[in-house]
């Protein structure tokens, strides 16, 4: 089995992930492209059932007057990946620092709704 086996033709694979300074990740692809993610972003975009959940709950919602909300101290503290785990030849789960980590995200997502960087080029350090 080759590392494509099971891959639609059309569908882009990771072939490296670099985790930057700042803390955005950088995907480079089999097609020589690249995308960089900052961890809120994903958090953000995270697919899993409970956080589409919410976001359909918060659209459908009256327009109420806008409150101050009251959030926790995890909650105030920038989000950080703490973990990445391969799914199957398809995604990855990804683990946040405030604890979530339920979502799977398709090459197809992280590829198709991060900012496209371009080429891949080599890093000069």
């Amino acid at each position: 089995m080759g590392p494509r086996d099971g891959i639609e033709d059309d569908m882009s694979v990771p072939t490296k992930i670099d985790r930057m300074e700042d803390g955005d990740i950088v995907i480079r692809w089999d097609d020589e492209t690249q995308t960089r993610w900052k961890a809120f972003e994903l958090r953000q975009a995270c697919p899993c059932a409970t956080c589409r959940e919410k976001k359909r709950e918060v659209a459908s919602a009256p327009s109420k007057p806008k409150l101050l909300p009251v959030i926790s101290a995890a909650e105030a503290r920038p989000v950080r990946i703490e973990s990445m785990r391969p799914v199957g030849n398809y995604a990855y789960n990804i683990n946040f620092s405030d604890g979530h980590g339920s979502g799977i995200f398709s090459f197809a997502m992280l590829k198709r709704e991060s900012q496209p960087r371009g080429p891949a080029v080599a890093e000069t350090q």
